[in-house]
């Protein structure tokens, strides 16, 4: 089957979703195709007739801005000087994680928009790593614990042991076989570091749900050891729905507070 050019792409997009794109998005959507299509890889250069306005048919000022479009979503480089110019640029996983991040605190999710995913990802990414996880990661999942093992002696103490206890799924993500899954489930973990009433909740102290959650995650480590994706996938389930119902609890909790304190 022939490779799809860039006009067949685009057709799939509706008249009125072009109508309401502008110019330099629809130049920047072109660039991107063609990155594509020649199967550029990091580190090389962009054909300089690409980038020619009269062959694109657009202004210098709408192709800079095009450019601009394109090297915000880390596609790509320029350099200045000798042997300057645009290239392809390495886009890592946690830099796509962070502008994904980015985006959802412009219009957050709520807290069972994430578990509802997590619930269903979180227990697939342990069965993973009881098949597939290096000996390396689980010696460094048994290392993270220790962080958070002991109490903590002040508040903000504490906030930083639950920022450790979403490392310790962060490195069963970036060992996933399957890089989507681990992607997506590091993508929720962002979420949950950075939405402002998960950051509340976390905030608040809560000696039991430390201890609730070390126990779960050494019985992970064990299934793991043990190799065993059964007894991993069912610890991870009663986790996550442990999890959700403390967060919602708590949010709930914090929304009372805050319109008693709206009320008084």
């Amino acid at each position: 089957m022939s490779k799809p050019t860039p006009e067949r792409r685009q057709s799939f997009a509706t008249p009125l979703a072009e109508k309401k794109r502008k110019r330099p998005d629809m130049t920047a959507d072109l660039l991107r195709e063609r990155l594509l299509d020649a199967g550029l890889k990091p580190g090389d250069r962009m054909p300089a007739e690409w980038l020619a306005p009269d062959a694109l048919k657009v202004s210098r000022g709408t192709l800079r801005e095009a450019l601009k479009i394109l090297e915000f979503q880390g596609l790509i480089a320029s350099k200045t000087g000798p042997g300057g110019g645009i290239f392809v640029r390495a886009m890592t996983p946690s830099d796509a994680i962070q502008t994904a991040t980015n985006l959802f605190l412009q219009r957050p999710p709520t807290i069972t928009d994430i578990y509802a995913l997590r619930k269903q990802l979180e227990p697939e990414l342990a069965a993973d790593a009881a098949t597939h996880l290096p000996d390396e990661a689980l010696v460094t999942l048994k290392e993270t614990i220790r962080i958070y093992e002991k109490r903590p002696e002040s508040g903000e103490e504490e906030y930083l042991q639950r920022l450790a206890e979403l490392d310790f799924h962060a490195e069963l993500a970036r060992n996933a076989s399957n890089p989507v899954l681990g992607f997506t489930c590091a993508l929720l973990l962002n979420l949950l570091r950075d939405l402002p009433q998960c950051r509340a909740i976390y905030q608040k102290p809560n000696p039991g749900l430390r201890e609730t959650g070390i126990l779960y995650q050494i019985e992970l480590i064990r299934a793991i050891a043990e190799r065993d994706p059964l007894k991993a996938r069912d610890i991870m389930t009663g986790h996550m729905i442990e999890a959700e119902r403390y967060m919602q609890t708590r949010e709930r909790l914090l929304l009372e507070d805050s319109e008693t304190g709206a009320g008084g």
